[in-house]
């Protein structure tokens, strides 16, 4: 078994001056001391920001690299290992199928084991569920304002489009063309494949599922505008 520390500041003014880690350290050692463990190696991150997730920090993903079956992980607090509900519930359910024991000083110790893992984890999956809302809302609100703005949002450049070097749509006037042209024939009782062999001869590769699509797109803007 071995027994490792891990501590983080996020500043670098309080990684220089080295005070917020010094006292993580000491209470750390002296909580590892009541437990009967010596501290066989400290994990000390300076200057990350407590959102990186913790395999994504030099000193976190070395840790979760020699962590074996049996060996103990003590931090002082919570936020000092992860600022996010989500990267805690992964990683500690990760430790717990390792057989790895978390302790958090602030949460009364072992969270991977003892009486109060259970309500540890109910609260962080309770403030894990709110945080994906979060991320859900504001992925939402992104797309709906670059919409607005007509801007790209991924996948295949709609036809009669083309992206510009900043991220916006930009009307391609040869393909808006030929969708003026899909929409007066479909408007004389052409059928789609028809329409779809018209645009071929005259340069225009779009298969009939495409014309629908496109005439589709059409109607529901036309019918979006307001009145």
């Amino acid at each position: 078994m071995a027994v490792y520390g891990y501590t983080r500041v996020s500043t670098g003014r309080q990684a220089e001056e080295g005070e917020s880690l010094g006292a993580q350290q000491r209470r750390l050692e002296g909580y590892a001391m009541m437990q009967g463990m010596q501290v066989d190696k400290m994990f000390v991150e300076r200057g990350i920001s407590g959102s990186t997730r913790l395999h994504e920090r030099p000193q976190g993903a070395k840790l979760l690299s020699i962590l074996k079956p049996d060996d103990v992980v003590i931090t002082p607090k919570l936020d000092r290992m992860f600022r996010s509900a989500l990267d805690a519930l992964d990683v500690l359910a990760k430790l717990k199928d390792a057989g790895v024991s978390l302790h958090m000083i602030d949460l009364g110790g072992d969270v991977t084991g003892n009486g109060i893992s259970k309500l540890v984890f109910t609260i962080l999956s309770a403030v894990a569920e709110a945080e994906r809302d979060r991320i859900r809302e504001r992925i939402r609100d992104v797309k709906v304002d670059q919409k607005k703005r007509n801007r790209y949002l991924g996948g295949t450049v709609p036809f009669g489009w083309a992206l510009g070097d900043d991220g916006e749509l930009l009307k391609d006037e040869e393909q808006q063309t030929a969708i003026r042209r899909m929409r007066a024939l479909h408007a004389k009782g052409e059928s789609l494949r028809a329409i779809s062999a018209t645009l071929a001869d005259e340069g225009f590769a779009v298969s009939h599922a495409g014309v629908k699509n496109i005439l589709d797109a059409g109607r529901a803007l036309m019918m979006t505008k307001p009145r």
